[in-house]
């Protein structure tokens, strides 16, 4: 299954634009690239990043047991070339692998795969290496399960290696005498031949890491010295396009690009001194130049991706002014939806007031008069939307549209928020329920329980206060669900300390698991509630919430990883994300009192539009950009391919040199034979 994957975020409103627009994101075609550092290349984001350390473990250890190496690539689709046999044989002739090294190209998108492998020297036939594709390899690929894949190629390849391996011949001879000599002769011989053998085989091996060493090196300085040509050129078309941007849209729209490529320069300043260091007349080290190199690499990429995602908001906004009167026809289409929801949601919170206490509903208090701000914004916004395209300034036109579609977005965003809070709350209360009735089973256990240092009774007196602060919160006729749930979660962990020591393992796992659920749903609601709340007002809050905020969510991400396997760390990790979930929603509300405390608490629509982030300024961050200028993209894509791979793996263990691919010539072996397919 895919995990999903680290992309470029957009800035501010952009990505709430950008998915209300329906803007599809296109898979990432690859050229064979260099091959890192392990054995596992996952430019598609299949693996989890354990799956990622499992199947790199178990190509060491084929390593290990067998002398072959198996290099697993995951990509989106092949190009260049982009037949799968090709494409998997190009790659490994770039990486230099030998006549015992491998490697299964996966196309994820493209459902395509191969099992390169060299079928004139290598240690496995194309017969086999086909049967490994079909019968072990295709199978996991169509369940959708790419780690289980990797495993199965190598366990075909090690079976297939292991049978291969020949019987020792058993000595002979006539007689005892002539035995014994004929062995020591051979003993001899064999033990003479191989230090020749083992000293012949150092000097060669010694011999191609270096030149492998310098091959790299000098691909490295290749790549480095196209990324300034091609970053340098990016940048003096930015400057161009900054030019008509700020003609076509205003000062204050382009603000922001003029920033980044400020920024641009300045990383491509640097690269160009570290190019300048590496060229001069003192000598630097290998490891010297590759880390100069790599630098420069890292700088130019720096440069051009942010270039890449400010150019896309221009883009954007383009789109919108080129039909600017059906685009703030739909707008307010979708503004006028959201307005009739507006009303039906005011009245599921007012019923959430009568019947939960202030703290519960926290988050949402104020949600209503904040959806409604976000409207009349809106309807300004498009007011001068409307006038611009009278009076023909059509870039105008655009960036007001944009900003009142982020507005209606924000304000459809907290119309959900309570009626997702609804629904959390109902479920905590279930939950809340079954642990009081839980904690009273737990409590007649422990009475039965021996307790000669009184531990069991202190256990006992904590968990009936907690108890009866958790039954109180539970109190019609306004309850606190979240606060009677915490209340009653101290106090079964205080009662299940000492049950967990007074029973078996089994027993201890099974309450753990049960109390996970309840924990967890805890979280789940209380790092939900916190992330609607600062999303909807984030213009004013700080960065400690915001930090609190993401590491709850990761300790409600492990705690949901650890779950079956692990229900004691689970539920440690849940408890954990329920703490700083809560954390991080009340330093966010003092933040929100205090940033209104400072403005006087007024100004209506523009208290909204600042707290929620809205602003010109915001709108043009994140994206990405086709090649050829603003209009058609010249501007990304230059550097798309330099991050894919990585520096070579270390230890000269790949040999053997170029080899022909896919029906060329050859010298040395031959990588071409029919296989691989779809899955």
């Amino acid at each position: 299954m895919r995990k999903p994957k680290t992309r470029a975020i957009m800035a501010g409103l952009v990505v709430a634009a950008v998915s209300v627009l329906g803007m599809p994101l296109a898979a990432s075609a690859v050229p064979p690239p260099p091959l890192g550092s392990g054995y596992v290349l996952d430019s598609a984001d299949v693996l989890s990043s354990a799956e990622e350390a499992e199947v790199q473990a178990r190509m060491t250890r084929l390593a290990e047991r067998t002398g072959l190496d198996l290099w697993v690539v995951y990509v989106d689709e092949f190009t260049q070339p982009a037949a799968a046999e090709d494409w998997a044989n190009e790659t490994a002739n770039l990486n230099n692998l030998g006549p015992h090294q491998y490697v299964l190209a996966v196309a994820v998108d493209a459902r395509a795969f191969y099992l390169s492998g060299d079928v004139d020297d290598g240690a496995l036939s194309a017969a086999q290496l086909t049967a490994i594709e079909q019968d072990r390899v295709q199978p996991q690929l169509a369940a959708g399960d790419y780690a289980a894949a990797a495993d199965a190629a190598a366990a075909g390849i090690e079976s297939a290696a292991q049978d291969a391996e020949p019987t020792p011949p058993q000595p002979a001879g006539s007689g005892p005498d002539v035995a014994l000599i004929a062995l020591v002769v051979f003993l001899v011989l064999a033990l003479g031949g191989g230090v020749v053998w083992l000293w012949l085989r150092r000097r060669a091996r010694t011999r191609a890491t270096a030149a492998t060493a310098a091959e790299n090196l000098d691909g490295l300085a290749r790549q480095a010295g196209s990324a300034l040509v091609a970053t340098d050129d990016a940048i003096k078309t930015s400057e161009q396009e900054l030019g008509f941007a700020r003609a076509q849209f205003g000062e204050a729209a382009a603000a922001p690009f003029a920033e980044v490529l400020a920024r641009a320069k300045n990383d491509l300043d640097r690269a160009f001194t570290i190019s300048q260091q590496l060229d001069d007349d003192v000598p630097e080290t290998d490891d010297e130049r590759r880390a100069g190199y790599i630098e420069i690499l890292r700088l130019c990429a720096s440069a051009d991706g942010a270039l890449d995602a400010k150019a896309a908001a221009f883009d954007e906004l383009r789109a919108v002014e080129s039909d600017a009167p059906g685009a703030l026809a739909r707008a307010r289409q979708r503004h006028a939806a959201v307005e009739a929801a507006l009303e039906g949601a005011s009245r599921d919170a007012d019923a959430l007031r009568q019947r939960y206490a202030d703290d519960a509903l926290a988050t949402i208090a104020d949600n209503p008069a904040q959806a409604r701000a976000r409207l009349d914004l809106a309807t300004e916004q498009f007011a001068a939307a409307e006038s611009a395209i009278t009076a023909g300034a059509t870039g105008e036109a655009a960036v007001a549209i944009r900003a009142g579609e982020s507005a209606v977005a924000q304000a459809e965003g907290l119309e959900r928020a309570i009626a997702s809070l609804t629904a959390d709350l109902a479920t905590t209360e279930q939950r809340a329920a079954a642990l009081v009735a839980e904690i009273e089973g737990d409590l007649a256990a422990a009475a039965a329980l021996p307790d000669p240092d009184g531990r069991v009774a202190g256990a006992v007196a904590s968990a009936r206060a907690h108890l009866d602060s958790g039954r109180a919160a539970l109190t019609p006729p306004r309850t606190s669900p979240l606060r009677a749930l915490a209340a009653l979660e101290q106090g079964n962990t205080a009662i299940d300390t000492v049950l967990r020591e007074a029973q078996d393992e089994a027993e201890r796992r099974r309450r753990a698991e049960a109390q996970l659920d309840t924990v967890l749903v805890q979280a789940r609601a209380q790092v939900s509630a916190t992330e609607e709340f600062i999303s909807a007002r984030r213009g004013a809050i700080g960065p400690t919430a915001r930090t609190r905020l993401a590491e709850a969510g990761a300790a409600l991400v492990q705690a949901e990883q650890l779950r079956a396997v692990d229900p004691a760390s689970a539920l440690t990790s849940a408890q954990r994300a329920a703490d700083l979930a809560g954390h991080a929603a009340s330093l966010a509300q003092n933040d929100v009192g205090a940033f209104g405390a400072s403005r006087g608490g007024g100004g209506g629509d523009m208290m909204g539009a600042i707290l929620g982030g809205i602003a010109v300024n915001a709108l043009l961050g994140g994206g990405s950009r086709s090649r050829g200028g603003f209009g058609g993209g010249g501007l990304g894509g230059m550097l798309g391919g330099l991050s894919a791979g990585g520096s070579p793996r270390s230890g000269g263990f790949r040999s053997g040199g170029s080899r022909a691919r896919s029906g060329g010539s050859s010298f040395g072996g031959s990588r071409g034979r029919r296989g691989g397919g779809r899955f």
